[in-house]
C-alpha cells in the first residue's frame, strides 16, 4: 500500500532535516509530498534554495499517511504560522495518523497548538525548555503514541529512519539503512 506522506517546508528550514526525511521517506516508498507554506522555491536556513511540488493550500483536501515538519528557524516559525497547517495537523492528530517535528519544530510548531498535549516529545536544545516539563525526553527520538519528534540535524537519519519503521515496519527500515550503510549504532537506537 502507497503510503501518503506531507513535508511542509518554509523560508529558514533546516535543509539537512528537511531533505534527508524526504529523502528517507521516498526511498522506502512512500509517496512523499513537498508542500511550501508560501512561495514554492524557499530558501532553507543555510541559503540552500528548495522548491516545493505544491503550495500547502493545495493538500487541504487530501489524507496523509504523516505529516512530518523539518525544524530550523525561521522555518518552524512560519509552519506554526500557517492556518492551513496547522488545520492539517489537528486533523491528523484527532484522527490518529502518524505527525511528527525535528528540533525547534516540536516546539515552536507544534507545543503552541496544543499538538503535544499528554505526549511525551524531544526538541533542539536550545527550545526543549519551551515543551511541558513533565513530557519532555532528552532520547534523540521519541516516540509517543502516533507522534515522533527529534533533537536536530544530527538525528535526522535516526528520526527518518523511525518514521520508515512507523509507516513501513522494521524489516523495511532495516532495507533502507543497510542500503544506505547507515552506522550500526543509528540502526540500533531504532530497531
Amino acid at each position: 500500500m502507497n503510503k501518503q506522506v506531507l513535508v511542509p517546508i518554509a523560508d529558514g528550514v533546516e535543509e539537512i532535516e528537511a531533505v534527508t526525511i524526504i529523502d528517507v521517506l521516498r526511498r522506502a516508498g512512500a509517496q512523499v509530498t513537498v508542500a511550501a507554506v508560501g512561495d514554492t522555491a524557499v530558501t532553507a536556513s543555510r541559503g540552500v534554495r528548495l522548491v516545493a511540488d505544491v503550495r500547502i493550500a493545495d493538500c487541504m483536501h487530501r489524507t496523509y499517511d504523516l505529516i512530518v515538519l523539518p525544524g530550523g528557524i525561521p522555518g518552524a516559525e512560519h509552519l506554526r504560522d500557517c492556518p492551513e497547517l496547522v488545520e492539517l495537523l489537528r486533523t491528523q492528530k484527532k484522527e490518529n495518523r502518524w505527525y511528527g517535528a525535528i528540533c525547534a519544530a516540536p516546539a515552536v510548531a507544534l507545543e503552541p497548538h496544543g499538538l503535544l498535549v499528554g505526549t511525551a516529545a524531544t526538541a533542539h536544545p536550545g527550545f526543549i525548555s519551551r515543551l511541558a516539563a513533565d513530557r519532555t525526553r532528552t532520547d534523540p527520538v521519541v516516540k509517543d503514541g502516533r507522534c515522533v519528534t527529534s533533537r536536530g540535524p544530527g538525528t535526522a537519519m535516526a528520526f527518518a529512519l523511525t518514521l520508515v519503521a512507523a509507516l513501513f515496519g522494521p524489516d523495511t527500515a532495516r532495507s533502507v539503512a543497510e542500503a544506505m550503510v547507515a552506522d550500526p549504532v543509528v540502526l540500533g537506537t531504532i530497531l
